[in-house]
């Protein structure tokens, strides 16, 4: 599966922004899908995930309560609603899937497609 992220951009502390996975063909309903962002100097780390049909989600401790994972298989697509969003929240966000049928992770090694990332920043 060839993934896109798309949807970043430039704004201040405290605004929103959704960020969007789309898929090649109607293929994505069949793979759980993840977040990760990089910011300069970092390591890549997980920040949302969602199960194949959407009932289970993760997200990391600094997220919870601002973003929310969803997705929506007749579109193709998973989308990443960033609220209240911080400084610290400045990086490339990444979507990522495991092989198909696989469940959803937390972890980095568990994805086996990775799409070209989306740079997500956010002024103070």
């Amino acid at each position: 599966v060839q993934l896109q992220a798309s949807g970043g951009g430039l704004v201040q502390a405290g605004a929103s922004l959704r960020v969007v996975c789309a898929a090649s063909g109607r293929t994505l309903p069949g793979y759980a899908v993840g977040w990760f962002r990089q910011a300069p100097g970092k390591e890549r780390e997980f920040v949302s995930a969602i199960s194949r049909g959407g009932g289970t989600t993760y997200y990391r401790d600094s997220v919870k309560g601002r973003f929310t994972i969803a997705r929506d298989n007749a579109k193709n697509a998973v989308y990443l609603q960033m609220n209240s969003l911080k400084p610290e929240d400045t990086a490339v966000y990444y979507c990522a899937a495991p092989l198909k049928g696989q469940v959803a992770s937390t972890a980095l090694g568990a994805y086996e497609y990775w799409g070209q990332g989306t740079q997500v920043t956010v002024s103070s």
